[in-house]
């Protein structure tokens, strides 16, 4: 990080878990060599969330691949943002600005040790990463810290 003089390059992953099996989900993960799963969901109890419901997660990440488990709500839009994003009440680009400054005022930078996502990996539901928070904080992140890479799964 910059502002703090860390010099290391950060690995930061991505991945949705919306029309991935367990299998594949899994195989992803422990083939990226991810070491922890950022969970930045809003909600994350919903049944909608199948095998990544919070608890059930936080068992089979450690159970099938050893892989820690955080959530960090910190990371994630207000429902506000995404109630308004969902109904159509605000564009993509509308979005995109609100978290961003959401991010900024929450100084997310300064608030996530960058030790604690070397080789973590930031999840959501959304399919792609295009049009999704978890591009967004990574990408924020980067832009303040410099010396991060990448890897949407």
């Amino acid at each position: 990080m910059k502002s703090r003089g860390y010099a290391e390059k950060i690995r930061i992953f991505t991945i949705g878990f919306t029309r991935k099996s367990a299998e594949e989900f899994f195989t992803l993960l422990i083939r990226a060599g991810v070491k922890r799963v950022i969970d930045i969901r809003l909600n994350n109890t919903s049944q909608l969330a199948g095998f990544t419901k919070k608890d059930d997660l936080r068992y089979f990440l450690d159970a099938i691949a050893g892989i820690d488990y955080l959530h960090r709500p910190d990371l994630a839009p207000t429902q506000k943002i995404m109630d308004d994003f969902k109904k159509g009440k605000r564009s993509w680009e509308d979005y995109e600005r609100d978290f961003l400054a959401l991010l900024a005022a929450r100084k997310a930078e300064e608030n996530v040790e960058p030790e604690l996502l070397q080789d973590a990996c930031l999840l959501c539901s959304e399919v792609k990463p295009l049009h999704c928070h978890r591009r967004l904080v990574a990408e924020y992140l980067r832009s303040k810290w410099g010396n991060v890479e990448i890897v949407h799964l």
